[in-house]
Order: structure tokens, then sequence, then C-alpha cells
């Protein structure tokens, strides 16, 4: 989205994208206290992440855990902050409720089927493309192909509906979102994915997804008892100054993570040259889970059962089998 310009204000160009990182402290503030040269970190950052050396506030950095890898932590802040934050601060979960979440093979699908496990008797149903069911089949109760008319297939199976729905679509799923939500229940938008749909910015796709939003009426939500509510973990960071909260939050999730309870999942690892693949995969909806740029990793040829294109420097490389230094991306999850 950010590099279609399909986000408010967008950045000028050049820039470097991203938004969350891990790696090791190199040079510190002069009034940072709390944290050493050599520490492990993860962090977010205000654009300038997809790079070697980043720079950002020490309000939005986090120690990791010993035993969280760098691509693990790396996965880790973004994902289930978001899931977390609407899952227990917005929508209070519970025990014996139920949760509609879209793309549930993504970061964010997949940390909202590990952050519903942890509270008793929650039944999670998941939208996701049919090749990804079988690898995400033990993490979701419910799944559904993300082109079926999913609506009446968890009607068929809860016909009151559920109690929460997170959306990051957009479009005309907002009105069959909030159509399934129980009395008291909770609908999130936290995306709209659905206006990136070529491989450039689309004025057709955006005026659809636009046109195809349910028009709310709040006298409407007052007579059927339902919520209506939207979430950007960005804006709450960096524009509304909510860091302390946001740390809070990262605090319980790395308790959860110790408790063996959470998991960061890690589709692949790729080059910072091979970041043109990379986010290919993701616009081809081909990925579980979180990619990862690597900035200690080689380029490496792609396999036949990749996704996506062959790099150029993909082409031009003899195969490293043997090679220690290459961290080999393949396989990804099937």
């Amino acid at each position: 989205m950010v590099r279609q310009g399909n986000i408010d204000n967008p950045p000028k160009t050049p820039l470097v994208p991203g938004f969350e990182c891990s790696g090791i402290v190199e040079a510190l503030g002069d009034s940072v206290k709390g944290y050493e040269i050599g520490d492990r970190v993860m962090a977010f950052v205000n654009y300038n992440a997809w790079a070697e050396v980043v720079c950002t506030p020490v309000e939005f950095v986090y120690k990791i855990p010993d035993d969280m890898s760098f691509s693990e932590a790396a996965a880790f802040p973004m994902n289930f902050v978001t899931a977390y934050t609407m899952l227990f601060e917005i929508a209070n979960l519970r025990e014996g409720m139920s949760v509609l979440v879209h793309s549930a093979g993504g970061g964010v699908g997949q940390a909202v089927a590990q952050l519903c496990s942890t509270v008793p008797n929650v039944t999670v149903f998941g939208t996701a493309s049919t090749f990804k069911h079988e690898a995400i089949k033990d993490s979701v109760t419910h799944l559904f192909d993300r082109n079926a008319d999913y609506v009446q297939e968890v009607k068929r199976i809860s016909a009151e509906g559920v109690d929460i729905v997170l959306d990051c679509l957009c479009g005309d799923n907002t009105g069959k979102g909030l159509s399934l939500l129980k009395p008291l229940g909770t609908y999130i938008l936290y995306g709209s994915s659905n206006m990136v749909t070529g491989e450039t910015k689309s004025f057709f796709s955006f005026a659809k997804s636009w046109w195809q939003v349910e028009k709310v009426n709040p006298i409407k939500l007052y007579e059927e008892n339902k919520v209506i509510a939207g979430f950007s973990l960005l804006n709450l960071l960096f524009k509304q100054g909510r860091s302390g909260l946001i740390r809070g939050v990262v605090e319980k999730l790395i308790g959860l993570y110790n408790q063996k309870k959470i998991k960061p999942v890690v589709d692949s690892l790729w080059a910072l040259e091979e970041v043109k693949e990379a986010m290919q995969r993701i616009h081809d909806r081909g990925n579980i889970g979180k990619l990862i740029l690597d900035v200690e990793k080689t380029p490496t040829p792609l396999m036949a059962n990749d996704s996506t294109e062959t790099s150029e420097a993909g082409e031009e490389e003899e195969d490293h089998e043997g090679d220690s230094e290459n961290k080999e991306r393949m396989p990804f999850i099937q």
C-alpha cells in the first residue's frame, strides 16, 4: 500500500520503507537509559526499517528474549501488537467467544489465531487462499476459501454469527462483517488491502473499494447493539503518542512468548537485493506468516516452485548448496 501510495499522506520519494526491525544496539543518544551497546532489540520505526543501520527514539525499542532469533524478533512487533490490541484492548476477548479473521494465513492472521488459543473455548473462523489451508488448519477452527461466501458458511455453523470481526480487506467485506456480528459484537477495520489489486495504484480499485463500503447508520448500530471500530498501530504510535500503552502490550506479549504460548510465523528470509521478489510474493498472497529482509543474507537463486519471478541476481549466480554463508530461503511453508 505504501509502494502504491494507497495511504494517507504518503511520504515523498526517495524513501526507505519499513516500520519494524530487529538488531543489535550500536550507539545510544546522550540521555538514553536502560539500554547498552550490544543489546539485542526489536523496534518500531517511522519508515527507514529496510536498512542495515536504523535510528529510532528509545520509546519504540524493546529488548528481546535470549532465545528469540532476530528473524522472529523482526516478525514480532507489528503483527502481535496489532492482534493483541484489537482482541483484548478493543474487543475484550473472553472465554467462549468467537472471532472471524480475514487473511488468516498472513502475519496478523496467524498472530490472532495464536492469541485466541490462549483463551479457553474461543472459536476462530478464518478466510485464506485454499492452498494455505493445509499449513494453517491446526490454528483456525473453521477455514473458508477467501473467494467463498463466508457469510453463509459462518451462519451455517453459528446461526447467531460471531462476537468479533477483524477486517483487513475493507470494501464490501465491511457490510458482510457487520451483518455477522452478534449483539454486543465488535467489528474492527485495520486495513484495506482490497485497494491493492494491480501492480500500480489504481483509481478504479480505490473507488470500487470505497463505493462498496456499507454506509454505517449510527441509529442502526444503536438498535442492533453493535460496535464498529478502527485500528491503526502506526498512527497510535507515531501520531497519537501512545507508546506507553504499546510498551505494556509488548511486555505482555513477551511474557506469552516466554511461556511458549505464542511464536512468530516466519514465511521466508530474503536478502535486501531481493526486495522486489519478496514484495511480489506478498502481492501474490503467497506467504504464510512474515517475510524477513535479512541484511546478512546473500541473494539466492529461486526454486522452480517459487511463486515469484527469478531475480537477476539469482539468474547470474551458481548453485551455492555448500556455501555455509548463504542462508537458504527455501523451502517455503507448503
